[in-house]
């Protein structure tokens, strides 16, 4: 969704595929809670495939990833809706195209055209990290907040595992009441570890 800086100058190009495969499916049953197994594991540019290992930092449901694009406040007459602040899935607020990304009075990144770049945070009381091994570069971060972590807008389902470890790569998401289910439009967080 949005264009993602590598350490060599170049980029990964907004709109550009991730392609992924289903490692396990554990239906609901009674005493038995719904489990789906992911993994993203290759990137399409153009007729090459780049393989990569990722692992999964949040998830927003569709309608998060909406109201993430729609500013916080109605145009006035003379506003100009692109102008206009944001607030990404996580609490960061976007001040317009262009503008700061702010967490509380603390400037945390700049937005772009297509997303925001920040340094990745992380919240006190999750599970997730900030920099990886010294990474502190900014990232792409999309709709999202540099601090997200874990699944937003979906109440009963939860990332029981990142694949940030052991087994690396493999997105595990449990749902406590019913099947696990995605909607197309939904949003993914996932960090490249290689």
């Amino acid at each position: 969704m949005q264009d993602v800086p590598l350490e060599n100058g170049s980029k990964l190009r907004a709109g550009w595929s991730i392609l992924g495969r289903v490692v396990d499916v554990t239906p609901s049953t009674s005493g038995k809670k719904a489990a789906l197994a992911i993994e993203f594991d290759t990137i399409l540019r153009g007729k090459e495939r780049i393989p990569v290992l990722t692992h999964l930092r949040a998830l927003a449901s569709t309608l998060e990833v909406e109201f993430a694009q729609i500013p916080t406040i109605g145009p006035g007459e003379s506003d100009v809706y692109d102008w206009l602040p944001t607030t990404q899935i996580g609490g960061e607020v976007v001040y317009g195209k262009g503008g700061e990304v702010a967490n509380g009075d603390r400037v945390v990144g700049r937005s772009v055209n297509d997303g925001v770049l920040a340094q990745v945070t992380s919240k006190e009381g999750t599970k997730c990290h900030g920099a990886i091994e010294g990474n502190d570069r900014p990232q792409a971060f999309w709709v999202f907040s540099s601090d997200a972590c874990g699944a937003y807008g979906f109440p009963d389902l939860t990332i029981s595992h990142a694949g940030r470890t052991d087994p690396r790569g493999e997105i595990v998401l449990v749902s406590e009441r019913g099947p696990v289910k995605i909607r197309s439009g939904s949003g993914m967080l996932l960090r490249v570890q290689r």
